[in-house]
């Protein structure tokens, strides 16, 4: 069976497809043979350039952190604050819930991998050189502490949007202003003493 798609075209379009998958059924819905039936090639074409199914996950998760790596990045040299890298955080999360899930599940990953031990660290060089904002704050000059308080803040919203629970509880219609950003800024800014917006 021709594979109709140009060597490199090919792995792009498998994790394309891998995250729709993911997204919509969870990251074990899927496997290297049905992504290729999908795809309309080959059943060996996709391990030419995954090896394996964990190899889709790997690379499923280099992307996303490269990309949160960016916008925090982003953020950063725009003069953003740590309150506004954990909004881009969230932003990430709803953008990319199927990259989102796979990043922060190492059961699925191989986590000798080089590539993605380099993605995350870059990610994670990001987030915590952000927390440099707060040092002089509430946090009292505890980086590391900073960190994980906001971290775990902004993950902790984040998966409580995809998996619906913040609107199935009734908390987001709380809010005068419901918008998931809107929420992540106002929630996350109690932690370093930033006033909601209006206040």
């Amino acid at each position: 069976m021709a594979d109709g798609y140009h060597h490199g075209n090919l792995r792009a379009a498998v994790l394309e497809r891998a995250a729709e998958v993911i997204a919509r059924e969870g990251p074990y819905s899927f496997s290297l043979r049905s992504l290729a039936a999908d795809l309309g090639v080959s059943h060996t074409a996709p391990r030419h350039h995954f090896g394996s199914r964990e190899g889709v996950l790997n690379a499923i998760a280099v992307e996303g952190f490269q990309e949160l790596a960016e916008r925090l990045r982003a953020n950063r040299r725009a003069g953003g604050d740590f309150l506004e890298a954990g909004v881009e955080y969230v932003r990430f999360a709803v953008e990319h819930p199927a990259h989102f899930q796979v990043m922060f599940a190492p059961t699925l990953l191989d986590e000798d991998d080089a590539e993605l031990r380099a993605a995350r660290s870059a990610a994670f060089a990001e987030l915590t050189t952000g927390a440099d904002s707060v040092a002089g704050g509430p946090a009292g000059g505890d980086k590391p502490s900073a960190v994980v308080a906001g971290w775990s803040i902004v993950h902790g919203i984040a998966t409580l949007a995809l998996t619906g629970n913040l609107d199935a509880s009734g908390v987001r219609a709380l809010f005068d202003d419901p918008d998931l950003l809107a929420v992540t800024r106002r929630s996350a800014g109690l932690l370093f003493g930033r006033p909601p917006a209006g206040e």
